[in-house]
């Protein structure tokens, strides 16, 4: 574990929930998801540091998170199918107590993701809206607001559907680093190969 002020994706975050630390990549989705509604940037973060951290205990929920900011993604863009999978998957994963060990009120969430995917069943009747996480756990939603800076003023608030990049992030974004770091390994692998010939 790292020192919480530097703000990296391993570092042990706040105390809630009865003393529960959560994770500063946590909290970081919450505030992507819930004041900025970039829930591209959830996946992100949340997938970064599940990945760093294999076998925590609450592995399955992040996953259910991801897929929820996923889903979210997917029913801005239109992807109604993928919205559905992804949907389906989260409520799957942030049931029996996952959800509400990250001070998330459980079965408040679960009666939202229900209702919703009620609604995806209707493509030709579905309109988009936002959907919150409803927080259980107080301190959690101080260290969101504290995290959040400027951003907290837009918490709750409906997505800009008139930005482009929120909207289409992960076709816009800039990939330069990826094609780099896959082009490097390339290489790599390629100069094995010719190491054990």
């Amino acid at each position: 574990m790292t020192d919480n002020s530097n703000g990296t994706a391993d570092s042990p975050g706040l105390s809630g929930n009865g003393g529960r630390r959560y994770p500063d990549a946590y909290v970081r989705y919450l505030v992507h998801f819930h004041a900025e509604r970039d829930y591209f940037e959830c996946h992100e973060v949340l997938e970064e540091y599940w990945k760093e951290h294999p076998g925590e205990a609450d592995g399955e929920a992040y996953v259910g998170l991801i897929q929820l900011a996923v889903s979210l993604y997917h029913q801005r863009r239109g992807n109604l199918a993928g919205a559905v999978k992804m949907l389906s998957g989260a409520i799957r994963r942030l049931g029996s107590g996952a959800a509400a060990e990250l001070g998330i009120a459980e079965v408040e969430l679960q009666r939202l993701m229900g209702a919703r995917l009620v609604e995806l069943g209707d493509p030709a009747a579905f309109v988009y809206a936002d959907l919150d996480i409803p927080l259980a756990d107080q301190a959690l939603l101080r260290a969101c607001e504290e995290t959040s800076g400027a951003s907290w003023e837009r918490w709750g608030q409906p997505s800009d559907l008139s930005d482009r990049y929120l909207i289409h992030k992960h076709t816009l974004r800039d990939r330069s680093g990826v094609v780099e770091e896959r082009e490097r390994q390339r290489k790599q692998r390629q100069e094995k190969r010719g190491e054990g010939a």
